[in-house]
C-alpha cells in the first residue's frame, strides 16, 4: 500500500468513528493556515509538527491547504523551513522524509510587525494569491490563523486580522482565530483581554486553546461516565469520598525561571488543565454532544465552586528555585501547590476535589484518582490495605484502572489490593494516540468547539482563584521550601489527609508489559 493510500484510509476510519456534532461544517475547498510567531519555540515544537501529522494522515490535502508562518525575524521561506524540518518527525506515514519534504513546501513566510497594516496587508496579498491560484470565488475560502504568541500582543494582531485579513464576503467562507493561554493573570486582566478579542470578533470564530482537553484520556472522560451504566449510580457524594487530579514533574523550570515567576503554578497548571479536567469530572449529563450544551454543564460546575478557603491551600517553592539569575532574590512565586475545592451542588456537597501541581518532585505523571468511600460492615478486616480507587492516568503510560480489594491467592481467607487494567499501550499495541494539539487544531478547522474555552467558562474560572493568587500576591499566603526530588512539602500530604484522602501503603501499579 502507498503513503497516499495509507493516509487516505487513516482519514476515512477517523470520520467513521468520529462522533462529533459538526456534521454541517464543509472539509473542501481553499483552506490557509497562518501561523503567527512561526520562528517561535511553540510553533516549531508543537505547531507545525501537528500540522504535519496531520498531512501525513491526510486531513491536509495538498490540492486544498497552503502555510503561512508570520514573525517579526526577517527570515527566507528556506531558513523557516529548515527551523522546523528537524521536527518533523512522525510514526504516522510510510515515508516520513519525503512526507516532510513536501510538507515543507506548502509553506510560504512573510515577515512583518504585529502592530503595523504592512505586514498584514502583505501577509494578506499572499493568502489572496493562494486562493485565487485554487480558482476559489472570493470569499468563498477558509481562514485559521494560530497566535502562537504572548498573550500582550493578542489585541493589536487581532486588530491587524480584523482590518487587513478577513475573508471580503461570506460566501461559505470563514475566518477563525486560535489563541493559546495564558488568558490574562486574573479576572481583570483575562476579562479586558476577553473585551478586547471580543469586540473584533464573534464567541464562534475564537477557538481559546488548552491542549489538556486534546489528551486521549480527558476526551475519553465523557465517554467512561455517560456510556456505561455501572458508573452512574457511583458517581455521587454517596459513594466517592474524594477527588484527587494530579500534575506532577521532575523536573524545575530549566531556564524558564524569569517567565515562569510572573505566574507560578496555579497560573500555569491549576487554573487551566486541572480545572478544565476537574470540570468533566464533576459536570451533569448534556442534552446532546454538540459543544455549547457540553460547555454550559462545566460553566454550571464552576459558579457551584465555593470561595477557596486559606487554610485549605499550601503553597510551596523548591530550593534551588531562586538560583536562577531571572528569578528575583525574595519571589515568593509557588512551584507547587495543593488546593481544594469544594462543589455546592446536590452531586458533590461535602466531596473535596484536591488539586494538586509541581516541578521538582519526585516523578512525574498526571492522573485523575477518584477515592470510593470505605465498605460498611469490614468483614475481612481489610480497611487497611485501602479503599477502593478508579484512576485515570492521563501521562505518561496512558491507562484507566479500578483499584479494588481481591482474595489473595492460596489456602488461607486473606485479602490483599489489586486492580482491573486498561493500560493503553498494551491493549491498542497498533494504534497510534494523536497528540493533544493536532487533535485540536483539527476541531478548529471542522467548526468543533466543545475542547476550547468559552468567554463565560474563562470569567467563572478565574472567579475562582483570583482572590486566591492576589493574597499570594501581596504576601499574605507564603511558599514553604521543600527538596528537589521529594514528594513537595510535608503539610501538602497532610492536608489531603486532612480533607479524607488515605493513602495505599504497600501498593504500588505498575504498568503493564507487551
Amino acid at each position: 500500500m502507498g503513503s497516499g493510500e495509507w493516509c487516505l484510509q487513516k482519514r476515512d476510519s477517523f470520520k467513521s468513528d468520529s462522533f462529533s456534532s459538526n456534521d454541517n461544517v464543509p472539509e473542501t475547498g481553499c483552506l490557509s493556515i497562518i501561523v503567527l510567531g512561526a520562528s517561535g519555540d511553540l510553533a516549531k515544537k508543537k505547531t507545525f509538527p501537528a500540522l504535519f501529522h496531520l498531512y501525513c494522515q491526510g486531513f491536509l490535502p495538498p490540492d486544498e491547504v497552503h502555510i503561512f508562518g508570520y514573525a517579526r525575524t526577517k527570515i527566507s521561506d528556506d531558513e523557516l523551513r529548515n527551523r522546523i524540518r528537524g521536527y518533523l518527525v512522525s510514526n504516522r506515514s510510510a515515508s516520513p522524509s519525503e512526507d516532510a519534504s513536501k510538507f515543507l513546501q506548502l509553506i510560504k513566510y512573510v515577515s512583518g510587525s504585529y502592530d503595523a497594516a504592512e505586514g498584514f496587508q502583505l501577509l494578506d496579498k499572499e493568502i489572496a494569491k493562494h486562493e485565487i491560484s485554487k480558482n476559489s470565488q472570493e470569499g468563498s475560502c477558509r481562514r485559521l490563523f494560530y497566535l502562537a504568541l504572548p498573550p500582550s500582543v493578542y489585541p493589536s494582531v487581532c486588530r491587524m486580522i480584523r482590518k487587513y485579513c478577513m475573508n471580503k464576503s461570506d460566501l461559505g467562507g470563514w475566518t477563525r482565530i486560535v489563541v493559546e493561554k495564558p488568558f490574562g493573570k486574573d479576572l481583570d486582566s483575562a476579562e479586558q483581554l476577553s473585551s478586547q478579542i471580543g469586540e473584533l470578533f464573534d464567541e464562534p470564530q475564537i477557538y481559546r486553546i488548552d491542549h489538556y482537553l486534546g489528551k486521549e484520556l480527558v476526551q475519553n472522560l465523557l465517554v467512561l461516565r455517560f456510556a456505561n451504566r455501572f458508573f452512574l449510580p457511583l458517581w455521587n457524594r454517596d459513594n466517592i469520598d474524594n477527588v484527587q487530579i494530579v500534575f506532577r514533574e521532575d523536573f524545575g523550570t530549566e531556564g524558564r525561571g524569569g517567565y515562569f515567576d510572573e505566574y507560578g503554578i496555579i497560573r500555569d497548571i491549576i487554573q487551566n488543565h486541572l480545572l478544565q479536567v476537574l470540570c468533566l469530572v464533576a459536570m451533569e449529563k448534556p442534552v446532546s454532544l454538540k459543544p455549547e450544551h457540553i460547555r454550559d454543564e462545566k460553566v454550571k460546575v464552576l459558579r457551584s465552586v465555593l470561595p477557596i478557603k486559606d487554610e485549605e491551600a499550601v503553597l510551596g517553592q523548591y530550593e534551588g528555585y531562586r538560583d536562577d539569575p531571572t528569578v528575583p532574590d525574595h519571589s515568593n512565586t509557588p512551584t507547587f501547590a495543593t488546593v481544594i475545592l469544594r462543589i455546592h451542588n446536590e452531586r458533590w456537597e461535602g466531596v473535596p476535589f484536591i488539586l494538586k501541581a509541581g516541578k521538582a518532585l519526585n516523578s512525574r505523571k498526571a492522573e485523575i484518582r477518584v477515592q470510593f468511600k470505605e465498605v460498611p460492615g469490614d468483614i475481612f478486616k481489610c480497611q487497611k490495605q485501602g479503599r477502593n480507587e478508579f484512576v485515570i492516568r492521563l501521562q505518561p503510560s496512558e491507562a484507566i484502572y479500578m483499584k479494588l480489594t481481591v482474595k489473595q491467592p492460596g489456602l488461607e481467607m486473606s485479602t490483599v489490593q489489586s486492580e482491573l487494567d486498561l493500560s493503553y499501550r498494551q491493549r491498542y499495541q497498533n494504534v497510534i494516540i494523536p497528540e493533544a494539539y493536532e487533535r485540536l487544531i483539527l476541531d478548529t478547522i471542522r467548526g468543533d468547539q466543545q475542547h476550547f474555552v468559552r468567554r463565560d467558562e474563562l470569567k467563572a474560572a478565574w472567579q475562582i482563584f483570583t482572590p486566591l493568587l492576589h493574597r499570594i500576591d501581596n504576601g499574605e499566603m507564603k511558599s514553604i521550601p521543600y527538596k528537589p526530588g521529594s514528594r513537595g512539602p510535608a503539610e501538602a500530604d497532610e492536608l489531603s489527609a486532612k480533607a479524607g484522602y488515605v493513602q495505599t501503603h504497600g501498593y504500588i501499579w505498575i504498568p503493564p508489559t507487551l
